[in-house]
């Protein structure tokens, strides 16, 4: 027996109880089958339940650490740089991603302080920032031109290590972070989720996605990697931390 008899006898096993009648539509499937606990809600009227709405809260707040932790990790095997940063940290770690690239590309909605970020490091190279607007859209040969693409993302994805991008004010349509040759990508870690299922709850699926997980690589030809082939050579990813700094963080982490 061929593999693909034998596959095609399993899902006929499998299918053997089902009324010939039914339809896919008329099976509800649940999606929230790798969601979080959700943490209790908070100002219960009575002294246990206050104290359990305080230990969802640090319980949350313990998940979502582990949660960026995951992120960083999974995204640097992809060898990809990641940065964690402070707040007040972020403009220097944008200028340290774009050093050396005198045309910068970004998206037309990208926050005023990254740009000033992008500004300020393509002056030191006496370069400047190119931005991509639906009204005056960069050309292809004004792309392949750029040395790097600053944005923001939609979303990040821990377990796998994956930025997301919507085609949204601070993500920018898809040529622009597929053509230049590094992408510089900030992400808020409020928006880094566990898995797949809480990325998707959060996303419109009317909307152009790129899933990214690290930079463009191929092992196509006698299994040896080759990176830059569809898309950008070098991926920079810089997660903006709020959350209090956990033991061994790096010294941009402290308070």
């Amino acid at each position: 027996m061929s593999a693909r008899e034998q596959m095609l006898r399993r899902i006929r096993a499998a299918l053997a109880d089902v009324p010939a009648a039914e339809r896919p539509e008329d099976v509800p499937v649940p999606r929230d089958y790798a969601h979080p606990r959700a943490a209790s809600a908070p100002g219960t009227a009575n002294a246990a339940g206050t104290a359990a709405s305080t230990a969802d809260t640090a319980d949350a707040r313990r998940r979502s650490a582990a949660t960026v932790e995951l992120f960083h990790e999974r995204v640097a095997d992809y060898r990809a740089v990641v940065d964690r940063v402070r707040p007040d940290g972020l403009t220097a770690a944008i200028v340290r991603a774009l050093a050396g690239a005198r045309r910068v590309a970004v998206p037309a909605g990208l926050p005023a302080d990254w740009l000033a970020a992008a500004e300020q490091a393509v002056a030191r190279a006496g370069g400047q920032v190119l931005r991509d607007t639906s009204e005056a859209p960069l050309s292809v040969p004004g792309l392949d031109a750029v040395d790097a693409v600053l944005t923001g993302a939609a979303v990040g994805v821990a377990e796998t290590g994956t930025i997301v991008l919507d085609g949204g004010p601070a993500c920018g349509r898809r040529a622009l972070t597929l053509v230049p040759d590094v992408h510089v990508c900030v992400i808020p870690a409020g928006d880094v989720v566990a898995g797949v299922p809480a990325a998707i709850a959060r996303l419109r699926p009317d909307q152009p996605l790129t899933w990214i997980s690290g930079p463009s690589a191929t092992s196509d030809i006698e299994l040896e990697r080759v990176e830059g082939v569809h898309g950008p050579r070098t991926l920079h990813v810089i997660v903006i931390d709020e959350g209090p700094a956990a033991p061994g963080a790096p010294e941009e982490l402290r308070p």
